[in-house]
């Protein structure tokens, strides 16, 4: 079997753009293999539907120099293990092109709003996940498209300059550039500190900034796990009035969406693509198994038939259905269903359901739902909000300034590092939804989550704050600012000597490891 390929005439191009940030000496076929393997680690799959999806005017690569003989029985094998197929499958050449042409275009994606990013930097970025769980990989947590959602979110494309906080010594102030694609290739952002150490305080400042400083153009949406206590609402209320935010008390108040809404509710192939993906989405975070998973795609699926007019289904006639084909029989699966349907954590009517891109949310799970309709209400607004702006036009990268549509704001951010199902779509998330103006700031107790085993979320995050923690690791600590042995004597003296509403930084508009004050939402004048 002969793997002789073309990519696609508009892939060309990108060949070669690509194979220009290469080391010296490595030539386009290297370029070939990475966008091949970088599309298998998406999880990304195809079917023989799609064997036409690209045309084959573009570079050729003959079977000899697209892996060469050493390693081809080993490419061979990721796609025969990925779809499970023998060795001698005619249909091998056509994954793997399509694949190489996949890789392309997301690779394309990665580079062209980010002029300063090289080839190293995505290698630290992205190798260390690797192509080590593919045999794990079910449904895609790729977007889905969905051309009847037609969501609109204006965007900031001025410099934001925002400020962090002070000098110790002068009490000067200290700006972080946060959009200067010059200094900085995303707009992500780590915050790690002790309960007490300023760290909840410093983020409304940040997000209150961001929403004056952009004149109301960026949006945010602050998702808290734990939910507020009814003291803390009303300590929260002066940054609620400031920055003009709802606040949605689940399940007091529903959030003010339909979760099924990201899903194409007219072309078939992306409407099943969807129901597969929040049939997934409900049955990783709730643990359910393959026959629950099957029985609640059934009765989304019936859900979605009965629906007129391009409408959409509501959770409540889900679970109608799902009763009617479990019976009697109540397991985990027809628990949850009924209680995100019975507690209301979502709207009812779809007809009433509006842009909230557009206004500023502070979304509070309650602590007396259970973990298991906490964590999937959380992680299908998640996903909502990430294929809503994957199915938006980039934003513009003008005069070293990437505009800016939204900020979502993660706080507890070490509950979802705890297990992998958690971090998957979190990471797909940050990898790829900054191209569309959006930051994610993150706030954690701890260093140590940020680093898992398979994954280091505090290379995607270039921006990092830390304040008091209570496990001082030097290597942990210079791992998630991203900063080298060098900085170690700097990071030491300051950790030892750090106080309450202090941090250090690895921003490049402050000495590097210094202490400085932190900014305080509370030492406001309003």
């Amino acid at each position: 079997m002969q793997i002789n390929i073309k990519t696609s005439e508009k892939n060309q191009d990108v060949v070669r753009k690509i194979t220009s940030k290469l080391p010296n000496g490595l030539k386009e076929n290297a370029t070939a293999r990475l966008a091949f393997g970088y599309s298998l680690q998406t999880g990304k799959k195809f079917t023989q539907a799609d064997f036409n999806l690209y045309d084959s005017k573009g570079k050729e690569y003959k079977d000899h120099i697209l892996f060469d003989a050493k390693y081809r029985d080993f490419y061979i094998a990721l796609i025969c293990q990925y779809y499970g197929l023998y060795k001698t499958d005619d249909n091998i050449p056509k994954y793997i092109k399509l694949h190489i042409d996949h890789g392309l275009e997301l690779l394309d994606n990665i580079f062209q709003d980010n002029f300063n990013y090289t080839l190293f930097d995505f290698l630290v970025e992205y190798i260390e996940k690797g192509i080590l769980h593919l045999d794990e990989l079910t449904v895609s947590l790729d977007a889905v498209k969905n051309n009847q959602q037609h969501i609109e979110k204006s965007y900031y494309a001025d410099p934001i300059r925002i400020e962090v906080g002070k000098k110790i010594d002068t009490g000067e102030p200290i700006i972080l550039q946060i959009n200067n694609t010059k200094l900085y290739n995303n707009c992500h952002i780590a915050v790690a500190g002790n309960s007490g150490t300023g760290k909840t305080q410093f983020a409304l400042e940040f997000l209150s900034q961001i929403f004056e400083q952009s004149n109301g153009h960026v949006n945010f949406i602050y998702l808290d796990f734990k939910g507020l206590k009814q003291d803390d609402v009303k300590e929260m209320q002066p940054f609620f009035n400031a920055t003009k935010t709802d606040f949605i008390d689940v399940p007091q108040t529903p959030f003010p969406v339909n979760p099924l809404t990201f899903i194409d509710n007219v072309n078939e192939v992306n409407k099943n693509m969807g129901i597969d993906k929040f049939v997934d989405i409900v049955c990783k975070y709730s643990n359910l198994g393959i026959k629950q998973k099957g029985k609640l795609r059934d009765a989304t699926t019936e859900a979605f038939i009965e629906q007129k007019g391009g409408t959409y289904p509501t959770m409540k006639q889900i679970n109608e259905h799902l009763q009617a084909i479990t019976g009697d029989k109540k397991d985990s699966l027809t628990e949850i269903i009924d209680e995100l349907s019975r507690y209301k954590i979502f709207i009812d009517d779809p007809k009433n359901q509006s842009n909230f891109f557009n206004k500023n949310l502070y979304l509070s799970l309650s602590g007396d739902l259970s973990n298991s309709v906490r964590f999937t209400s959380l992680f299908l607004i998640i996903n909502y909000i990430y294929n809503t702006f994957m199915n938006m036009d980039n934003t513009p990268n003008e005069d070293n300034t990437k505009a800016l549509r939204y900020v979502i704001l993660i706080d507890e951010a070490h509950v979802i590092f705890k297990e992998k199902k958690y971090q998957d779509i979190l990471e797909k998330m940050l990898r790829e939804i900054r191209s569309k103006g959006v930051a994610v700031v993150l706030l954690s107790q701890g260093i140590e989550e940020y680093n898992q085993s398979d994954f280091d979320f505090s290379t995607m995050c270039e921006i990092a704050f830390l304040l008091d923690i209570k496990d001082k690791n030097q290597k942990v600590m210079e791992k998630f600012l991203g900063l080298s042995g060098k900085n170690s004597t700097t990071i030491a003296r300051s950790m030892e000597s750090i106080k309450k509403g202090q941090a250090i930084s690895n921003i490049k508009e402050f000495d590097t490891a210094k202490l400085f004050r932190v900014n305080q939402f509370w030492e406001r004048k309003i």
